[in-house]
C-alpha cells in the first residue's frame, strides 16, 4: 500500500522484535554468544463464520503462524509471520491468493484489514482517528468467498523477525532483488506445506506490494515451478526510474497532474469516472507534456503550463507560477486546503488534518493518513492475532517499520513493468487488474495508464486493465469503491 514511511510507525518499536538482536552491555558476551530474539510460536487456529451483504454465511478457519527462511547452509536466518483464512470444503481446486502490502516496510494489515480479509476496522477516511475504536466486524466485501487467502509480512514488518545481524539482514532481506528471492520461496513453501499446490494460484499487492507482484510471478513461473493464474496491483508503482532526471523530463508532472484535477473536481462535489477525466488526461499527454519540453526559455509556453495548471488543479496562479507549473507532491498537499488551514495527504488529497506549523517555509507535519492508520490498525490486528486466533506472538507488531525502509537499498533504475510483459506473454491465460484511486498523487493512475498503454495486446486488450475508484491509495476505506473493486476483482478468478 505504501510506498515510502515517512513517520515513526508505532512509538515503543522494538528493535529486539524486529531485525536484529537487542543491545547488550560492554561485559556482554561476545556477539556468536549473544541471545537472539525468541522464536516464533507454532501455528495457532480459531473456527469462524463470516456473513455477506447477500445473507449468505461461510464457515472458515482463520491461522496465525510463521515460515522459516534457511540459508544456503540450511541454518534458519528469519521467520516469516503470515495470516491464512481458509474456507470449509474441498481445498484443492479452489483459489489461493498470497496478499502482500508495500513501504517497503509495511506489513499486510491494510490488505488485510482493510479490503480483503474477512474481518475489518475503520481507517484512512475523512475523520477517522489514532483513537477511533480498534474493534474488528465482519467484511461484507470480502474476497474470501471466491478464495482462501493467505496474508504475508515480510521481515521486519508485523511479527516477521531476523534472526542475523543487522548487515546480513540487509544483504539477504531489505533490496529489490533479495525480496523477490525469499518472498517467492515463501510462497512455494506455504503451498508445499499445505497442500495445495494444485490450486489455481492468484497475488494481489498494493503500493510496493503492486510493484513486487510482477517480480513475483515471474519468479514462481520460471524459477520455482508455480504458475499464477492472475494478479490485482492495488495503487502501485510500477517504474522509478525518470529518463534525464526530474528537471528535464515531463512524466513526473504529467503523471501527477490528472489526480491533482480528480482532487479538485472531488472537492467541488464532482461524481468521478473514467469519462470525467478524459479532457485533462488528453491534455496531459499532448500539449502539456511538449510545453514542459519547451522549458524556461519560452514564455508563451511557460504561461500556457501556468494557465492550464491552476485551472484543473484550483491553485492560485500566482503560486503555480512561482514552480514553473511543476507542482512537487507536498507542494500540493500544502496549498490545496490551505484555505481550511489543512494539510493534505498525499494518499488522498481529499483527506487533510490541521497544519502545526501553517507559517513555516516547509512541511513540518506528518501525512494525515499515515499518522492516523497506525494505531487502530495495530492494535485491531494484534488483538486479532493474539486474543482471537490464539497466536501469542511476543514483541512489538511492526505495521509500518522504518528499519526496514531505512536499511532498504535504493535503486533508482527499479521498475517491474518488464517483468509484466514476461509474465503475462508467458502465460497468456494470465489475467492482470491494476486498481488505483483517483486522488492518489503518491502513486498517480495516470503513470499506470502510460505504461499500460505501451504494453503490446499480446492475449488481447483485456488481459491487462486499469481500473479507477473514487478515493486514493486506499479508496477501499469508501464502502462504495470498496463494493465495486470486489465485483470487478471477481471477473478474473476462474
Amino acid at each position: 500500500m505504501l510506498m515510502r514511511r515517512i513517520l515513526a510507525c508505532v512509538a515503543a518499536a522494538s528493535v529486539a522484535a524486529s531485525l536484529v538482536a537487542p543491545a547488550v552491555a560492554a561485559d556482554a558476551p561476545a556477539p556468536a554468544e549473544r541471545a537472539r530474539p525468541e522464536r516464533l510460536p507454532a501455528e495457532a487456529s480459531v473456527r469462524q463464520s463470516l456473513r455477506f451483504a447477500s445473507g449468505k454465511t461461510l464457515n472458515y478457519t482463520a491461522y496465525a503462524g510463521a515460515l522459516p527462511v534457511k540459508d544456503k547452509d540450511g541454518e534458519v536466518i528469519a521467520e516469516v509471520a503470515y495470516t491464512a483464512f481458509i474456507a470449509d470444503g474441498e481445498h484443492v481446486g479452489r483459489p489461493i491468493t498470497f496478499a502482500f502490502n508495500g513501504g517497503p516496510g509495511a506489513a499486510s494489515v491494510y490488505l488485510d484489514l482493510g479490503l480483503v480479509g474477512p474481518k475489518m476496522v475503520r481507517f484512512g477516511a475523512q475523520g477517522d482517528l489514532p483513537s477511533s475504536a480498534a474493534q474488528v466486524v465482519d467484511n461484507p466485501d470480502s474476497w474470501l468467498e471466491f478464495t482462501d487467502l493467505v496474508f504475508v509480512d515480510p521481515v521486519g514488518t508485523g511479527f516477521s523477525r531476523a534472526y542475523v545481524p543487522e548487515d546480513k539482514a540487509k544483504k539477504a532481506f531489505f533490496g529489490t532483488e533479495q525480496d523477490i528471492k525469499y518472498l517467492s520461496r515463501v510462497v512455494y513453501d506455504w503451498l508445499l506445506k499445505n497442500g495445495r499446490m494444485a490450486s489455481p494460484k492468484y497475488l494481489v499487492g498494493e503500493s510496493y506490494g503492486g510493484f513486487r507482484l510482477p517480480r513475483l510471478a515471474y519468479a514462481l513461473q520460471t524459477e520455482l515451478g508455480v504458475g499464477i493464474w492472475g494478479m490485482t496491483l492495488v495503487s502501485p508503482r510500477l517504474d522509478y526510474t525518470v529518463p534525464g532526471g526530474r528537471d528535464i523530463s515531463p512524466l513526473p508532472w504529467v503523471t501527477t497532474l490528472p489526480s491533482m484535477a480528480a482532487a479538485r473536481r472531488e472537492r467541488e462535489g464532482k461524481l468521478l469516472t473514467a469519462a470525467d477525466m478524459v479532457d485533462v488526461e488528453e491534455y496531459a499527454r499532448t500539449e502539456f507534456m511538449v510545453d514542459l519540453l519547451r522549458g524556461a526559455r519560452d514564455p508563451a509556453a511557460l504561461e500556457r503550463v501556468v494557465q492550464h495548471v491552476a485551472q484543473y488543479t484550483g491553485l492560485d496562479p500566482a503560486v503555480v507560477r512561482r514552480y514553473g507549473g511543476r507542482l512537487e507532491l507536498n507542494t500540493f498537499a500544502r496549498e490545496f486546503q490551505r484555505d481550511r488551514g489543512l494539510i493534505s495527504s498525499r494518499y488522498d488529497v481529499n483527506v487533510g488534518a490541521y497544519d502545526p506549523f501553517p507559517w513555516s517555509p516547509q512541511t513540518r507535519a506528518g501525512d494525515p493518513i499515515l499518522d492516523a492508520i497506525i494505531a487502530p490498525t495495530t492494535s485491531a490486528m494484534v488483538d486479532y492475532v493474539t486474543r482471537v486466533i490464539g497466536w501469542k506472538a511476543e514483541g512489538s507488531y511492526q505495521a509500518l517499520s522504518d528499519d526496514v525502509s531505512n536499511a532498504w537499498e535504493r535503486d533508482a533504475t527499479a521498475e517491474s513493468s518488464t517483468a509484466l510483459r514476461q509474465a503475462i506473454a508467458l502465460d497468456p491465460s494470465m489475467k492482470v487488474l491494476i486498481v488505483h484511486g483517483f486522488t492518489d498523487i503518491q502513486t498517480p493512475y495516470f503513470a499506470s495508464r502510460l505504461i499500460i498503454d505501451q504494453i503490446p495486446p499480446m492475449a488481447g486488450a483485456d488481459q491487462v486493465r486499469l481500473l479507477v475508484y473514487p478515493g486514493g491509495h486506499m479508496f477501499y476505506s469508501r464502502p462504495d469503491s470498496r463494493t465495486a473493486m470486489r465485483r470487478d476483482v471477481r471477473s478474473i478468478y476462474r
